[in-house]
């Protein structure tokens, strides 16, 4: 049996069985996640994050190696940010809008006597941008500081680029670790289906049947929108950039979306995702090297989606309805902040509230999607990576028609 039928099963039975354990008493499940559950999603998942940070590093100091001219990174650098910003703006478009059709939080419906939600502050943006040059490199190995260790390994790759055959010795070492670190994850892949089964059962089992009830149509609106985003503004962006079949495209990729799924976490996606780009989809090796890591760091589609729905959510909840300008508004402040907040924990939450303060809405209505945001946060995950694998793909083919034009005219 494939790798991808087995983690498509653990995912299937993940949910059976965390449908299941909804049932049991609270200390019995309790127990059940204690001493089954959670310890074998938990060694999964530092199994997965104790190769990212160095795949990280590696990968991107010989994409940039790779690609060898300076200017050419920074053309594909912006290439990338300007794809990740621009489906960002679609993705909070699409998700405003199938808030508004489905209306998921009619006033009345929801108790907001008790709520109340404690805010985390999201640094300024500038801090952000000055902080991406890394004052101790190690100190941003040992943090998983992503944004600093990209551009740490992006100076490197330049370096060694440059001085070409007289860091011959130390290209070398870096291909020869990438090796170790891909059979590393071809090894890790291999319990990927009991990770998945486990992580999902436990997310299931803890939020229980009651929280997914009153949320329903909240959580159908954000799981539409999704759909709707991975279908549509990738589908099309896969069909007319890429030249390629969005059906194939997912087929192929299919085992690391699986993998966000049940981590819930990019970075922890982020060996599987770059594996699956360059081995099953054909992205070129220096291209994915760069863009997924960087994508994973700042690309939050799926995150500006449930940003999106839940505004429009607290919005109908608190009777206080949005015009068109606060719409725009929360376009242009979640698609901003998706870079600002970049890296830092909770981000979602954190870019959320900020959304709610710039259009006025209360803060504590957050605590009302908190019950379900951890079951949505494995969707939107998935949708994450897939716009970074995406984006890769699209960019990786660029190169490659460039690349044949220019043997073409030679010729």
């Amino acid at each position: 049996m494939s790798l991808t039928k087995k983690i498509l099963i653990a995912l299937i039975l993940g949910v059976v069985a965390g449908v299941g354990l909804t049932f049991v008493p609270n200390n019995v499940f309790s127990a059940i996640d204690t001493y089954a559950l959670n310890p074998v999603g938990e060694i999964f998942l530092s199994l997965i994050m104790m190769i990212v940070v160095p795949i990280v590093f590696v990968s991107i100091v010989l994409g940039t190696v790779g690609l060898g001219d300076p200017s050419k990174l920074g053309k594909i650098g912006i290439k990338t940010v300007a794809f990740y910003l621009i489906t960002t703006a679609i993705a909070l478009v699409i998700g405003l809008g199938i808030g508004v059709v489905l209306e998921p939080g009619k006033a009345g419906t929801f108790d907001t006597s008790n709520v109340s939600y404690e805010e985390a502050a999201a640094p300024p943006i500038m801090d952000t941008l000055v902080q991406i040059i890394p004052k101790n490199p190690i100190e941003a190995m040992s943090t998983g500081n992503m944004l600093q260790i990209i551009a740490f390994a992006i100076f490197i790759g330049v370096a060694l680029a440059a001085l070409g055959n007289k860091t011959r010795g130390i290209r070398n070492l870096f291909e020869q670790a990438n090796d170790i670190l891909v059979f590393l994850v071809n090894g890790i892949m291999k319990t990927a289906p009991y990770g998945a089964f486990a992580l999902i059962a436990s997310a299931v089992g803890e939020a229980g049947l009651d929280a997914l009830g009153q949320m329903v149509m909240y959580m159908v609106a954000v799981i539409l929108s999704l759909i709707l985003h991975g279908l549509i503004t990738y589908g099309i962006a896969i069909k007319v950039l890429g030249k390629a079949s969005p059906i194939n495209f997912y087929k192929q990729f299919f085992p690391a979306m699986s993998v966000a799924f049940s981590t819930s976490s990019s970075n922890a996606a982020l060996p599987v995702a770059m594996k699956m780009a360059q081995e099953r989809l054909g992205v070129k090796k220096s291209i994915s090297s760069f863009v997924q890591p960087l994508g994973a760091t700042i690309n939050m589609d799926g995150t500006a989606i449930m940003q999106a729905v839940a505004t429009v959510f607290i919005a109908q909840v608190y009777a206080e309805p949005l015009g068109l300008s606060q719409m725009l508004m929360v376009v242009l402040t979640a698609t901003l902040a998706s870079i600002g907040t970049a890296g830092v924990p909770g981000v979602g939450l954190i870019m959320l509230a900020m959304v709610l303060k710039q259009v006025g809405l209360p803060v504590d209505g957050i605590a009302l999607i908190i019950g379900v945001d951890r079951l949505l946060d494995m969707l939107r995950t998935s949708l994450n990576i897939t716009g970074d694998a995406v984006c890769a793909y699209i960019i990786s083919e660029d190169e490659k028609r460039k690349s044949d034009n220019q043997v073409e005219q030679t010729a």
